[in-house]
């Protein structure tokens, strides 16, 4: 591979990078969570977290080396009306991060949180005013993926529950719960009522599940119990789970693009959800779900893995779209 080359990939490196350290840490944290469901060692887990460090690394670096080269790319990133949804994923992989440190070492989980925190609140404040100030943006733009900015709030409170900070996560947990009800409306009605999603972004449907597990499980940590509120929020992501899981025929036929990362956040947090449920409630069903559902992601994982490496390998990453 010559200079220029290498120069132009760099130029075309993608914020969606974020989402394979995105979805590995989800599915280290599924482990972590399932090991006795699984019947796993911790050293499982162990490996993936330092997997997911790596991973992490080079792809925040590679990022962060193309804003120091190509700034007016990177701003055009974020100006962009799809793309900029994406950013936030830097601050969702830290909060992730800080829920799989929770048992194992508190003074970095609390690190990860705040740091994690600080840029959630940023990029909701940020890219919701880009949204409520915009000139440019048209239906076609509203996907799933529009979830990624404010309803990423909802992860707050899982660590910082843990890390004694209640009213931050109550506001946090309020205001994703709020724009989720609101964003889901919205995009619901894009999908029902106008042009199919285009083939690109089709995979990002699985993140309509992802924000009522991620709030399940906020709302257990904020109150400590699986109440009827709690059991609304999971039996919707159970239901929007399994009507994405009726598209399948479809999506499986998209060609490969990193959007197919949009796989495996949600899954994650649909298993931990499931993982959460079965230990509370002791119920039979839920357990035997949650397992499926993390073996379901580890093929998943392990399938995103081989596509993403060959089409790496194939020079089908970072061009231009």
């Amino acid at each position: 591979m010559n200079t220029v080359t290498q120069t132009e990939r760099l130029r075309h490196f993608p914020i969606t990078f974020l989402a394979i350290p995105l979805g590995f840490a989800g599915y280290t944290l599924a482990l972590q969570k399932g090991a006795e469901l699984l019947s796993l060692p911790k050293s499982v887990s162990t490996v993936h977290l330092w997997i997911t460090i790596g991973i992490f690394a080079v792809t925040l670096g590679g990022y962060l080396l193309k804003l120091s080269q190509y700034p007016k790319e990177v701003a055009s990133d974020f100006n962009h009306p799809i793309k900029v949804n994406f950013f936030p994923l830097l601050a969702k992989v830290l909060l992730v991060m800080s829920v799989i440190f929770l048992s194992r070492d508190m003074a970095v989980s609390k690190a990860l949180w705040l740091a994690g925190t600080v840029l959630q609140l940023a990029a909701s404040l940020l890219i919701v005013t880009q949204w409520v100030n915009q000139n440019h943006f048209k239906l076609d733009h509203l996907t799933p993926a529009w979830f990624i900015p404010i309803v990423g709030n909802l992860i707050v409170p899982i660590a910082g529950v843990e890390h004694g900070y209640m009213e931050i996560s109550w506001f946090f947990f309020a205001i994703g719960l709020v724009f989720w009800v609101a964003m889901f409306t919205v995009v619901l009605n894009r999908m029902i009522f106008h042009h199919p999603i285009m083939e690109k972004l089709m995979p990002t449907m699985f993140i309509l599940f992802a924000p009522p597990a991620i709030a399940f499980i906020a709302y257990f940590k904020l109150t400590g119990e699986v109440d009827g509120f709690a059991r609304i929020l999971y039996y919707v992501a159970t239901f929007l789970f399994m009507l994405i899981l009726l598209q399948v025929k479809q999506l499986i036929k998209i060609r490969y693009f990193l959007s197919w990362w949009a796989y495996s956040f949600p899954l994650a947090a649909k298993a931990l959800a499931s993982i959460l449920m079965a230990h509370q409630t002791h119920n039979v069903f839920v357990r035997t779900l949650a397992q499926i559902e993390v073996v379901l992601l580890a093929g998943i994982i392990l399938m995103l893995v081989l596509r993403t490496v060959l089409a790496i390998a194939r020079k089908g990453i970072c061009v231009a779209d």
